[in-house]
Parts: structure tokens; sequence; C-alpha cells
């Protein structure tokens, strides 16, 4: 399927990309996280900064910078620490947020839609993992002698993020059940923000260990 377009073993490209998206991830987690506090509204315009963020990615792996910052130490250092940082932040606003009692609000502003895409957006686009896998997986499925490397790249892109699509929209939409489920059940609510702020200072002290 799509071998006349550059296109190898484009199920097994499904395959594999399925597994991926269902590793979890800082993405996973912040979507997760938002369609169950603020609703599947707020938690789709979260998985739109995602898919913003990873198409962006891809294009600038198309386009060869992915490649010059896995092949420049300093480089990926720097956007391997932006996005340890950010990680951190978040994951220490939101365990603030906790222990401030604010992890049961649920208020729909504009200004807070707008902070949540943001911060949607820079997770995806400071997330180094996601470069490295841009460059390292996509270019398996490429014909390399192919007349139309651009139309290939764009399948295997394009089908990742309907993969992404199915898979956040799970999230989200369970995510919101559970929370209309346990209607004012604080406690649990602001348990689920202090695990999922938790695994946001994991991952932010993982990614900083990463070997370049």
């Amino acid at each position: 399927m799509f071998a006349d377009f550059g296109v190898l073993n484009y199920w097994t490209y499904l395959v594999g990309a399925i597994f991926i998206i269902l590793v979890p991830g800082p993405n996973t987690f912040f979507v997760l996280k938002t369609g169950a506090a603020y609703g599947i509204r707020t938690g789709y315009l979260a998985a739109l900064a995602v898919f913003i963020g990873d198409a962006v990615l891809m294009f600038l792996s198309y386009a060869g910078v992915a490649t010059l910052i896995k092949t420049t130490p300093v480089l990926f250092n720097i956007v391997r620490y932006l996005g340890a940082l950010y990680l951190l932040y978040l994951g220490l606003k939101m365990l603030w947020a906790v222990i401030k009692q604010k992890g049961g609000e649920h208020t729909h502003t504009a200004d807070q839609r707008s902070t949540i895409f943001k911060r949607a957006l820079t997770l995806s686009l400071t997330n180094p993992k996601a470069i490295l896998f841009y460059v390292s997986f996509f270019v398996q499925f490429i014909d390399v002698n192919s007349t139309t490397p651009g139309l290939a790249f764009l399948i295997l892109g394009v089908t990742l993020e309907i993969v992404s699509f199915a898979y956040l929209s799970f999230l989200i939409v369970s995510g919101s059940l559970v929370t209309r489920f346990v209607g004012s059940r604080k406690k649990l609510v602001k348990l689920g923000n202090s695990l999922i702020g938790l695994v946001f200072v994991g991952f932010a002290a993982r990614l900083a260990s990463l070997q370049s």
C-alpha cells in the first residue's frame, strides 16, 4: 500500500506507529488531565496544540533541522534541557495547585483556554524524543530512490496524526466521563492531579538524564 508513492512496508509502519503512540508521554498525560479537569471541548483544544506541534516537528524533520539537532550535541542539549525545565515547571505548578486546593477548580475562561493551548504546544515542540523519533523512524519506511519522498513523508505523517487523534480522543472522552462519574469527590480529583504532577516531574528528570 502506497508503494507507488515511495512508502515502504506501510502496514509495518502503522503497527509500529500505534505502539509508539500508546507509550505514555508528557503530551498524553497533559491532554488526559485537561480533558478530565475541563471537559471534552478543552481537551480537544489541548489535543489540537499537540497535533500542530507534531506537524511542525515533522516538517522540520523533513527539512533536515531534526537531523542537525541529532548530529550536533550542543543543539540537542539545548532542546533537551528546555523540555526538561518546562516539564518540571508544569509538574511543580500542578502540585502547588493541589497544595493550595485549586486542583478541583474547573473554570473555562478564554485566558485559561489560551494558556492550555500554549502549554500543550510548548510541550510538543520541546520534546527532543519526538524529534529523534521522526528522524530515526520515518526514514526506515521511505524509499530513498523514490521521486516523491515528500509525498511519502506526508503519508506517514498524516497516518501518525490520525492514530494520535484516535488515541487522544479516547483519553479525552474517557477522562471527562470519569470526572463526571466521580462528581464532587475533590479528593479523588486532587489525587489524580497530584499523580500527573509527579509524572511530569519524573519525565523532566528522565529527559534531563538522556544521553546525547
